[in-house]
């Protein structure tokens, strides 16, 4: 089966989308399940949903969009097990970002060379416990520590899903409705000389830099753009600029400020452009930035990744204050 099955199917969705993957397994005596996964990455998320939402009705088979929720979830990685036994978490809620849903979780055997694979088995368990929607979208951040040197009390894995619940809701509570307009905002050319001589010029929203709100668009997709530089300056003469203007036009032109989607700004340096974007979620900016990807193919090489960075860290090196809050 695996050689009739397996190979054809990671080749064709090899064909459709890269970074698609697949598990497979019985959903019941009578029902075999096919699980498209992206593995954690946002960007494909929306892809994969649509592909299941597309397929065929097959007796016997069951096609699923990303890895469901198994609470009796039991993983073992090289002699170590990762379970309800062995895994508790608790939370750090860092007080300059309160939003931010940092937890730490505490593995008995963690503090020696197995610490990696306690990493990759944590990850793992969290993913099958959680579901992968949840897993990938109500953490921000995970830290490991032992318990010898936890710094709080420690709670049993079995509460965590329950936790993350009331943080959703409490996020949701707080921002929702929130909505704000940039046509009219201020914003500012700035310039340095990087340590190759080089130059970096960046062109960004200083308004939104100041904004008190910020995780309200906790999802940053950063779009980036290869071009042929001027080899002392490392950038792009007038008529490539006009193309990355046209390319950044294209995306902005879908990704509307008021459906939750903020041009925070653009930077170029060593022959590329990087512009960034702050989002209320991920389908639609991945699936916009893939489309132009596409319309532009063979004019310039664009790339772009979305994750979850809700006080908008990376573009805190534009803000003269380093205040991300």
């Amino acid at each position: 089966m695996e050689r009739r099955i397996f190979g054809p199917l990671s080749e064709s969705l090899g064909q459709l989308r890269e970074g698609i993957y697949f598990q497979m397994g019985m959903a019941d005596i009578f029902t075999a399940e096919l699980v498209l996964t992206p593995e954690g990455n946002a960007k494909n998320v929306g892809f994969v949903e649509d592909l299941v939402a597309d397929a065929p009705s097959i007796s016997g088979w069951l096609f699923t969009a990303l890895k469901r929720a198994e609470v009796d979830t039991y993983i073992e990685m090289n002699g170590l097990k990762f379970g309800t036994e062995t895994l508790r978490f608790y939370p750090n809620d860092p007080d300059e970002m309160p939003d931010l849903v940092d937890i730490t979780i505490v593995h008995e055997a963690f503090g020696d060379a197995t610490d990696e694979t306690i990493k990759r088995g944590s990850y793992l368990f969290l993913e099958n416990f959680l579901g992968e929607l949840d897993f990938l979208t109500e953490i921000d951040e995970i830290s490991f520590e032992s318990p010898a040197d936890a710094a709080k009390d420690l709670i049993p894995i079995e509460a965590l899903s329950n936790y993350l619940g009331v943080r959703a809701a409490l996020f949701v509570e707080k921002y929702d409705g929130v909505r704000i307009f940039t046509e009219n905002d201020n914003h500012s050319i700035m310039e340095a000389q990087l340590e190759s001589g080089r130059t970096m010029v960046a062109t960004v929203n200083t308004d939104l830099l100041k904004w008190d709100r910020k995780a309200s668009h906790p999802w940053m997709m950063v779009v980036t753009i290869g071009f042929n530089c001027n080899p002392e300056t490392g950038l792009p003469d007038n008529v490539t600029a006009e193309k990355l203007n046209e390319i950044e036009d294209a995306i902005t032109t879908e990704l509307k400020d008021v459906d939750g989607y903020l041009n925070i700004g653009r930077q170029a340096a060593n022959g590329e452009r990087d512009i960034f974007f702050a989002c209320v979620e991920f389908r639609k900016p991945s699936k916009v930035a893939y489309s132009v990807q596409q319309r532009f193919r063979g004019s310039l090489a664009i790339d772009y990744r979305i994750y979850k960075d809700k006080y908008w860290q990376t573009v805190s090196h534009f803000s003269p204050s380093g205040d991300n809050t």
